[in-house]
């Protein structure tokens, strides 16, 4: 316990700005004992950078008409797209409604993507830029212990966000405590002064099911060990199918100031689960402007239950967030309250 406190009260020390040295770092790595606190150690994955430095730009695409969206606002979205593989892909209208889907958000994380051909986000993305617009796409690795195996992707409008493609990686999971550990990436807001722009680092999880008390138990630790990985980005957000409840977050639920995007609604389509949530530090990321909601497919789409189900099971969930960074921290804020987004 004492070491789970020490770990926590050095985070809530970077919050308010301290800077920890590189012994710091060290001696926190030797310190903090169990399972998944190895993610934090010095060796990373081959495609994670050591220090990634400044988010590094791609070039903006060319448009005909600037983006209708608010351009002070950027919205987030998570949506499991239950079995999202070739026989998905294959039903034209279940497949219209996916786009149409992704084409109200920023930037979405998917999870569930389970498909052996390579070209299935490729080909979604081309259907979803067929109206004029400009998303591209991050797509993880194919994970898994058994031969069923899932990847995850980030769908993002390339006139409205850009992504480090060197801050991306799979988080290392040693213990093998994750079923899927999560797909990491750096992303920028565009539009206002680089300097300005909200950055912020986003976390894809699905949790396995059978798995959720040590996965959520975990995850507490991997947001520590993302918020430690050279990139001195403090927005960090995970986001994701969780395949649990805000009150079942377990070690995540006890990090100081965590707070979820989504309290008191349903996210699966059935209208009996909140599996589904938006999870970040409400010190750090106080460009969340208070707005996060569960897109209804059956009402925005007129869908019978049956054929919403065809699209997926779970529903987008999604929040909004300033584009530019707010320098000022909320830090009379009291973190006692349950943390919940109201």
């Amino acid at each position: 316990m004492k070491i789970v406190i020490r770990t926590l009260f050095l985070l809530l020390l970077l919050a308010v700005g301290t800077l920890l040295t590189r012994d710091d770092l060290d001696q926190l790595r030797s310190d903090v004992a169990g399972q998944i606190r190895e993610i934090a150690g010095s060796e990373l994955l081959p495609s994670q950078p050591a220090n990634s430095g400044p988010l590094r730009p791609e070039p903006a695409p060319v448009v005909d008409q600037p983006s209708v969206r608010d351009s002070d606002t950027v919205r987030i979205a998570s949506f499991n797209i239950q079995v999202f593989g070739t026989s998905k892909s294959n039903k034209p209208d279940v497949m219209a409604i996916l786009a149409s889907v992704v084409r109200r958000f920023d930037i979405v994380a998917i999870q569930e993507v389970r498909a052996k051909d390579q070209s299935v986000i490729p080909r979604f993305v081309d259907l979803v830029n067929s109206d004029g617009a400009h998303y591209q796409s991050v797509v993880g690795p194919r994970l898994g212990r058994t031969t069923s195996k899932e990847q995850y992707a980030f769908v993002y409008d390339a006139t409205r966000i850009e992504v480090d493609r060197q801050s991306i990686y799979t988080l290392p999971d040693p213990r093998d405590l994750l079923h899927r550990e999560p797909l990491v990436a750096r992303f920028r807001v565009r539009g206002p002064p680089p300097t300005e722009a909200f950055t912020f680092t986003l976390v894809n999880i699905h949790t396995d099911p059978d798995e959720t008390k040590t996965e959520l138990n975990a995850l507490d630790d991997a947001l520590v060990a993302i918020r430690r990985n050279g990139s001195q980005e403090d927005d960090v957000i995970l986001l994701g199918d969780l395949n649990v409840d805000p009150a079942r977050f377990g070690d995540l639920g006890r990090l100081p100031n965590i707070a979820w995007a989504i309290s008191g609604m349903t996210t699966n389509t059935r209208g009996t689960k909140s599996y589904d949530n938006i999870v970040f530090d409400r010190v750090n990321t106080t460009e969340f402007v208070g707005e996060a909601g569960v897109l209804n497919l059956m009402t925005e789409f007129s869908l019978s239950k049956e054929a919403a189900l065809k699209v997926s099971d779970h529903l987008p969930v999604w929040a909004t967030f300033r584009s530019t960074e707010n320098r000022v921290q909320r830090l009379a804020e009291s973190p006692s309250d349950g943390s919940r987004i109201r």
